[in-house]
């Protein structure tokens, strides 16, 4: 620590009054739970909603795996993030001389954002958490310190992720779906072809999914020691069992409960089957009388929509669309858990230290407790969201939205 850090350092410590300001520690841990239980509400019902809508698991089912997988997600993944938004986004030394400004500030930017998300979920709105602390963040630093208070470039890059993001998610959801609907769904036997595709599929989830995890990782399990090399290696060992899983011992089970579960609609699937192929040799015949070019380029690139997908294959992108959605519980859990407890985080460090710097890593208990905020929001008022995504918007089967 330089001269100047220290100095300023002692001077707040010297006019920081922790009795003073205790009633803000009380005030912020409460709405901070408050934070967490609408996140929980509404972000994390937004993870599992087609799941429910598709009938792929029940509501119940879905608290219990959002709520295991959303820990995972905090506690594994999320330290980072949490550094991010409690010192990235203002500018924090602007209030080396006057630490109580921020931590009441903190309080106001807990405040704002619980407010918001309880009154989204009230209304049945899926938003945005991050969102919502980035605007009650800004407000406070703007009201304070004017545009100089502000972390632009650091703020450039999160506002930037918002447009970026919904473009490449959807423009690789697109593609994915092309991909299956021509490997898959369009094939003479869509299940087996499934099947073939079920251990690359999981190979490639699981060695991404690990990677995040392993590189720069939770410091509670000493991860962030890694190196890239062995990140990666880490990745790709458990990519592989996972696939070798899949092939051997997932595999003809599923396949197994599939047919068992078919078995009584046999009749069914034949006519299933020949309506499809008339369809089929109707879109071809009509296909060939329309002129060539981009038009019949998309006519086939793109899935038919009043094509019937076999049942048998249905139930096993159940499977997937469960595998993905606990993966986005995951995910939920590594970014926006730490965006839900990172002013507490601020708050904690700044009443302990009596100053501005937040050189402390985060407190394992401040994650839990968000966790614990947020799960509490889920199972009291998750289903609100949950009917919103999963059944409201669209009607929604393991292969496809309609």
């Amino acid at each position: 620590m330089d001269t100047t850090t220290l100095l300023t350092t002692i001077a707040t410590s010297i006019d920081f009054d922790r009795s003073a300001v205790l009633w803000a520690l009380i005030v912020g841990v409460i709405l901070a739970f408050l934070l967490g239980a609408g996140m929980g509400a509404n972000d994390v019902s937004n993870a599992f909603g087609t799941s429910v809508g598709s009938k792929v698991v029940t509501v119940i089912q879905a608290y219990i795996l959002a709520t295991i997988f959303e820990t995972l997600g905090a506690v594994l993944v999320g330290w980072s993030v949490t550094d991010t938004m409690r010192k990235g986004i203002v500018d924090t030394s602007l209030y080396s001389n006057d630490a109580m400004e921020l931590l009441v500030g903190q309080v106001a930017i807990l405040g704002g954002c619980a407010a918001w998300l309880m009154l989204a979920t009230a209304f049945h709105m899926p938003v945005s958490t991050t969102h919502s602390l980035m605007g009650a963040t800004l407000g406070f630093s703007l009201t304070r310190k004017g545009f100089q208070g502000v972390q632009w470039k650091m703020l450039g890059k999160i506002v930037a992720s918002w447009f970026v993001s919904p473009l490449l998610s959807g423009t690789i959801s697109a593609v994915l779906y092309c991909l299956v609907d021509h490997l898959v769904l369009r094939r003479e036997h869509p299940l087996e072809s499934g099947l073939h595709l079920l251990p690359i599929f999981y190979f490639a989830c699981i060695t991404f999914i690990t990677f995040a995890v392993t590189y720069d990782g939770s410091k509670l399990l000493y991860l962030d020691r890694l190196a890239v090399w062995q990140s990666i290696l880490i990745a790709l060992g458990f990519g592989i069992v996972t696939a070798l899983i899949i092939q051997f011992i997932v595999k003809p089970r599923l396949r197994a409960r599939i047919a068992n579960s078919s078995s009584n609609h046999n009749i069914k699937q034949m006519e299933t089957v020949e309506s499809e192929t008339e369809k089929k040799i109707d879109v071809e015949s009509q296909t060939t009388k329309r002129s060539s070019g981009i038009k019949s380029f998309f006519n086939w690139l793109l899935p038919d929509r009043t094509r019937e997908n076999c049942p048998e294959t249905v139930r096993l992108f159940g499977t997937i669309q469960l595998f993905t959605a606990c993966c986005a519980g995951f995910a939920h859990g590594a970014n926006d858990v730490s965006n839900a407890i990172a002013p507490l985080a601020a708050l904690i460090s700044i009443y302990k230290s009596k100053n501005v710097q937040q050189n402390e890593e985060v407190p394992i208990y401040v994650i839990l407790y968000g966790v614990l905020a947020i799960c509490v929001g889920l199972w009291l008022l998750g289903h609100r969201v949950i009917k919103t995504v999963g059944t409201e918007m669209s009607e929604i089967n393991p292969a496809r939205f309609d």
